[in-house]
């Protein structure tokens, strides 16, 4: 996590290709409907955003709180 507190562009592109592909999965899983492919599509591509929040907010974490 140090890594990418220290290089902020490649932050920057993970972040926007992990929503890129959050984005997709979500819409063609939704354009599945009645399947449980597409609710399986639809729940990685919310698992994808998490990990774009989780990668925005390590920069804000608190160096005290380590665990």
């Amino acid at each position: 996590m140090e890594f990418l507190k220290q290089n902020p562009g490649i932050r920057m592109i993970l972040i926007a290709v992990s929503f890129v592909i959050a984005i997709f999965l979500v819409v063609t899983g939704w354009q599945m409907t009645g399947q449980m492919a597409g609710l399986i599509k639809m729940i990685v591509g919310v698992a994808f955003l998490l990990v774009a929040l989780k990668i925005y907010n390590i920069n804000f974490e608190d160096p005290k709180k380590k665990k």
